[in-house]
């Protein structure tokens, strides 16, 4: 079959099977396949698409779906290619439908708090246009310049003022997906269920074609203000983060990085400055240098570690609060007061600016490095608070071995952070390179997973981290690709990314505890099916904690039935998009087949399976226990917004609903 004729005959779109055009949208940035460019070697085993398509419309995505479907040709969603985890990698039988022409306002309604745009809109242009007209969406991450609306919901990310709008899965409202079959559907989120909106928002192209989403407005801050400390532990900085983000203070940006990463940053101007005037003699020579050093990282790491804070300085904490002058000004203050508590050495608003100029900018130092001859890459984890120290150790030993390290918690809320590691390393070639490349990674993702936490907090699963998505979605697997096939029967979309193949022997899950277990470190709570909402409140409140639920919930009913029905009077999560009601959860579904989703602030590791149970009335399954958020007394400034919470499920919908369920079912 001429694949480009059927597709301009039957979809009429735009088409190409030109080899530079296949070339172009072989891969993503996986910093993997940047070794192989340097080298001059093919990437992905030299693969390519059959043919790339441009629809300009949803009919016209539908209408390649079908026909991809009829003809048995695989599909792979193509937003701007900035993903890092390998998640495009198409062969011979697949197409790559390119949705960037896809790009309009369909309906910007400030009044109802939101703006509907096309899943192929560019972020950093979206940003700007929308300011100019007095909003903003608050999602900013460092890929703005290079990523799509539609690559942001579908790799679940974070921008980085998710201290205080969120993550992406906190600021969609709808969605507009084409599934396998080519059929068209709205998604809307609700409060108390049941949405698939957490399904397909992570599901990194393998459930749907993401052609449009409504996203929540804001009004640009009226003011920002902008503090830096500097403290002499790690750990000093984090524990101040985690009593901020507990007594209800919403930095937007909240950064700490270690010693040697603070190094880095204070040095970063004075350094471009200076290589920007020196001759190629000398850049030579310290790509030569750097290549040697980075051949020991053992040796390189254990000095580093020897000089700690003695030569490189404290850990340096970054701030930055959005909103009215007044509210700035509040929050600063009482964040001052807790870095004082600590002993932090107040920096002034310096590096907190210097960061706010230079924000994107990290993002495009990779390249250079790997002119010079090394590879770099980046790994964001998350964990709860009690298991942050363990999980930063553990990872960090585990690069070590193999890279240079460094690290600084990116993304904070109540119950926990996420760390983001950079590491380089260098070798004589690029089989050598890549071997201990892949090493650093099968041992950086080992020890996150044993550590508690989450194997990606922002970027995504791809290929590369798939093979442990089932060690941390524990017995998880075959529910996946029961939704999968309900989306999808035929398997088309995007094969072989995020679900692997085969199942992960896991250890039997926790018992559900007898009473109500609650951790002040992280702000949680773990309960059971069977406990009641009042045993729950009576246990916190020995602690001066709540759940924060509305006074005219029956105190006598059962988590599990409150579960059934949606949580509904539980706090209102677009009101504080930081703050989630649950953090994880056992449950076992209707097939038998008991899923295991440990505590965990934030995660990126695929759909979130907890859609299956809220609001769904047992119809996948029940839950058997889970850890449920325990709030202080003091309440963080609502942001307020006028979106529908509990929108009635339109028909087409609803079958997909229905549709969902039923595969789970069995």
């Amino acid at each position: 079959m001429d694949l480009v004729r059927a597709i301009r005959g039957v979809a009429g779109v735009e088409a190409s099977d030109r080899p530079a055009d296949k070339l172009c949208y072989a891969r993503d940035l996986l910093p993997r396949h940047h070794i192989a460019v340097r080298d001059g070697l093919p990437t992905g085993r030299g693969k390519r698409p059959a043919a790339i398509a441009w629809p300009q419309t949803t009919d016209e995505v539908a209408k390649l779906v079908r026909l991809c479907r009829q003809e048995g040709v695989k599909v792979v969603p193509f937003g701007a290619g900035s993903g890092v985890c390998g998640g495009i990698a198409p062969d011979a039988q697949s197409l790559v439908i390119d949705l960037k022409r896809m790009k309009r306002w369909r309906n910007f309604a400030p009044d109802e708090g939101f703006l509907e745009v096309e899943a192929g809109a560019m972020g950093i242009r979206l940003e700007e246009d929308l300011q100019g007209e007095g909003h903003t969406i608050g999602h900013f991450p460092s890929s703005i310049l290079c990523s799509t609306v539609g690559g942001w919901v579908a790799a679940r990310g974070a921008g980085q003022c998710s201290g205080l709008y969120g993550k992406i899965e906190d600021m969609v409202a709808t969605l507009e997906v084409v599934d396998g079959r080519g059929e068209v559907a709205t998604l809307q989120r609700r409060l108390s269920g049941p949405d698939l909106l957490p399904l397909v928002i992570g599901s990194e192209g393998v459930f749907g074609v993401i052609t449009a989403a409504r996203l929540r407005l804001h009004p640009v801050p009226v003011h920002r203000g902008f503090a830096a400390f500097s403290f002499a532990h790690m750990e000093e900085g984090w524990d101040t983060l985690r009593e901020a983000f507990q007594m209800g203070l919403r930095p937007a940006v909240s950064r700490l990085y270690d010693p040697f990463d603070s190094m880095i940053a204070k040095r970063g101007k004075g350094a471009d400055k200076k290589k920007r005037s020196s001759g190629g003699a000398f850049e030579q020579f310290e790509a030569f240098a750097m290549r040697s050093l980075l051949k020991l990282p053992g040796p390189l790491n254990a000095a580093i570690d020897a000089l700690g804070e003695r030569v490189f300085g404290g850990a340096t904490m970054v701030l930055v609060f959005e909103g009215s002058a007044e509210r700035v000004a509040d929050e600063l203050e009482a964040m001052r007061v807790l870095c004082r508590a600590r002993d932090a050495e107040d920096l002034g608003e310096g590096p907190a600016r210097h960061w706010m100029e230079n924000r994107y900018s990290v993002s495009y130092k990779q390249a250079p490095m790997i002119m010079k001859g090394a590879f770099v890459d980046t790994m964001e984890v998350a964990a709860p608070w009690s298991k942050l120290g363990q999980l930063y150790e553990d990872v960090r030993a585990a690069l070590g071995k193999h890279a240079l390290v460094m690290a600084h918690m990116s993304h904070a809320y109540p119950d926990g952070c996420s760390i983001y590691f950079t590491f380089a390393g260098s070798a004589s070639g690029a089989a050598e390179a890549e071997a201990i490349y892949d090493n650093a990674w099968r041992d950086a993702l080992d020890a996150a997973i044993g550590a508690g936490g989450t194997l990606s907090h922002h970027h995504g699963v791809g290929r590369t981290k798939a093979g442990w998505l089932g060690r941390e979605l524990r017995g998880a697997l075959p529910t996946l690709r029961a939704i999968k096939r309900a989306f999808d029967p035929d398997g088309i979309l995007n094969p072989g990314n995020l679900i692997p193949d085969g199942d992960v022997e896991t250890a039997p899950p926790p018992k559900a505890p007898t009473s109500p277990v609650v951790n002040t470190t992280d702000g949680l709570v773990a309960v059971s099916a069977d406990h009641t909402l009042g045993q729950i409140e009576t246990a916190l409140a020995r602690d001066n904690l709540t759940l924060g639920i509305e006074r005219s919930l029956d105190p006598t009913e059962r988590v599990g039935s409150w579960v059934d029905r949606g949580l509904p009077g539980a706090p209102d999560p677009w009101l504080d998009p930081v703050d989630h009601v649950v953090s994880g959860f056992t449950a076992r579904t209707r097939t038998g087949a008991t899923i295991e989703v440990p505590p965990c602030p934030r995660r990126a590791a695929g759909p979130d399976l907890w859609a299956l149970f809220a609001g769904t009335e047992g119809r996948a399954g029940r839950i058997d226990s889970m850890h449920l958020r325990a709030r202080g007394k003091r309440r963080p400034v609502s942001l307020q917004t006028p979106i529908a919470r509990q929108p009635e499920p339109e028909p087409g919908e609803r079958r997909f609903i229905d549709r969902v369920l039923g595969a789970v079912e069995g």
